[in-house]
């Protein structure tokens, strides 16, 4: 009886650490299926922003195409000449209002002109300034401003 008895609780005891490994296992399978629940939902949710990307893309697309095209059908009807003529002069009036006026220049602005142009001085001028003195280089600079209309500062 004795025998008996200790198989009993040998088979007993076998059966509660499978039913512990069973558990174990489908906490671990749950948590499984926790993690996958959790990536598939992030993947509908990329899909669905990718889709709507896509929508909007499709739409802008779309609406250049129709605004390349000229729904009035103005491309096969020929401008009329005065009207290019005014835009024509309108565009010109506009430009030569953008380059300062040299007479309207102050003498400033004309003093920094001309040493911006003593500074950038041709090839040649470069190889003949290399070799001309200090007293040569302030006559020429003197020339330079009598000929831009300006009195040299002594």
């Amino acid at each position: 009886m004795l025998v008996s008895f200790v198989m009993i609780c040998s088979c007993q005891k076998q059966n509660s650490a499978a039913e512990q490994q069973l558990a174990q296992r489908k906490t671990e399978l749950g948590a499984r299926e926790e993690a996958l629940a959790a990536r598939k939902s992030a993947l509908d949710e990329r899909e669905k922003a990718l889709d709507e990307r896509e929508k909007s893309l499709a739409e802008k697309e779309k609406a250049t195409m129709n605004a390349r095209t000229n729904p009035t059908n103005v491309q096969g009807q020929t401008p009329d000449p005065a009207q290019v003529e005014a835009e024509k002069d309108r565009m010109i009036q506009q430009l030569s209002g953008m380059t300062p006026d040299p007479s309207q220049m102050s003498a400033a602005e004309k003093e920094r002109e001309i040493q911006r142009a003593q500074r950038l001085p041709g090839l040649g001028e470069l190889q003949s300034q290399k070799q001309l003195g200090a007293d040569e280089l302030e006559t020429q600079r003197q020339r330079k401003l009598e000929a831009a209309g300006m009195s040299p500062t002594p």
